[in-house]
């Protein structure tokens, strides 16, 4: 199979979908390898570590496109690159399509093949694929909002960690998953007094068992949320609905209830945010003002850290590349139902439940279409 590693055109998007090392084992697995040219140079890897490696460097992204049986990326096609694809093409990124009406829609146009990285699941239903982002921006979350309290950046002047003699500040995490299990760590770890909220009791459980004394799980529901809000320094969102859109759990009527110069951090954005007011950002501009409170949705968190996290994704999606260019994306899903759990667009049908539903679309059975 011929595999396509596009550069990311997000804004300020600086991770890159595969590794030198990564296009060394598809070289190895008998296909060919195409890369557009700087693709990994914002991650730290020049067109020569990948043209060592054995794969070709093409100019343009629609010769990607244009010779590709597989396009990979790291976040979404966007509105230049949608008359690019083609049928029967497959699309292996995250697509978070539950969240991108007009996205979704282009791929059902396109008729190609879209795999999600972020709904390719394990029989455990973990998520491979976003489990290693998902730690990332679980820890940055509490470096940005460390760095958002402080009163030059708009917050109300507050150390996470707190001194001898002064209380430390107050974190509320909204799940206890993997991004609010990292972001809970990383805030006890600085000294904060943490509460995370989950509605699995097992969950609970077991972040009892494993997290520090100052960390404090408890059982979510809209009151507790409504009480802890009004006590928090700084509130992490950390809601993930498989595939699905992010629920609001936090109203501006909540909001309007915090401390001046609160930080929310909302990781949910890419899903739609968990947030009532949450809206995209950026990292050149990633907060804006909600009712006296700092909130920060930048879309695309781990790219501001983008060898880090260019090297644990290649890390976790590569041997699902693999199994799909090996074996075409058909027979990858039977052999292997984790991938099937990725199909969302299959040759113009929605096949991912969570995405029909956000759209009042039409949903079509993956097993129907293999």
């Amino acid at each position: 199979m011929i595999v396509g590693i596009l550069k990311e055109i997000k804004t300020e998007e600086n991770r890159v979908c595969m590794t030198p090392a990564g296009v060394e084992v598809m070289k190895m697995n008998g296909h060919t390898v195409l890369f557009e040219k700087s693709a990994g140079v914002a991650s730290g890897f020049d067109d020569e570590a990948y043209l060592l490696a054995g794969a070709e460097r093409v100019v343009t992204p629609k010769e990607i496109y244009d010779r590709s049986d597989m396009v990979m990326h790291v976040k979404e096609p966007l509105a230049s690159e949608y008359d690019l694809i083609r049928p029967g093409q497959i699309v292996f990124t995250y697509l978070h399509l539950a969240a991108a009406e007009e996205l979704t829609r282009a791929m059902i146009k396109s008729g190609c093949i879209g795999i999600a990285y972020e709904t390719i699941q394990k029989a455990d239903r973990s998520l491979p694929l976003l489990t290693p982002m998902s730690e990332v921006a679980g820890r940055m979350a509490i470096q940005e909002g460390a760095k958002y309290l402080e009163m030059q950046q708009g917050g109300q002047g507050v150390l996470l960690g707190g001194v001898p003699g002064v209380s430390p500040a107050t974190v509320v995490v909204i799940g206890g998953g993997v991004v609010g299990t990292n972001a809970a760590k990383m805030a006890c770890g600085l000294g904060a007094k943490v509460y995370v909220l989950d509605m699995n009791l097992d969950r609970l459980r077991y972040l009892s068992d494993i997290m520090p004394a100052n960390c404090f799980p408890m059982m979510s529901s809209p009151a507790a949320i409504r009480e802890l809000l009004k006590q928090a320094d700084l509130v992490v969102g950390a809601v993930l609905v498989a595939g699905a859109k992010a629920p609001r759990l936090v109203t501006n009527e909540m909001i309007g209830e915090m401390k001046k110069g609160a930080v929310l951090v909302d990781v949910a954005i890419d899903q739609g945010g968990c947030f009532e007011c949450s809206r995209p950002t950026t990292h050149s501009q990633p907060t804006f003002n909600q009712n006296g409170t700092v909130v920060y949705c930048v879309a695309n968190m781990p790219g501001a850290v983008a060898k880090t996290s260019t090297l644990a994704l290649t890390n976790a999606t590569l041997p699902y590349a693999v199994q799909i260019a090996t074996k075409g994306w058909k027979q990858a899903c039977k052999d292997n139902p984790e991938i099937k759990y990725g199909l969302n667009i299959v040759d113009g049908h929605v096949s991912f439940k969570g995405v029909a539903e956000a759209f009042d679309m039409e949903y079509v059975d993956a097993d129907t279409l293999l």
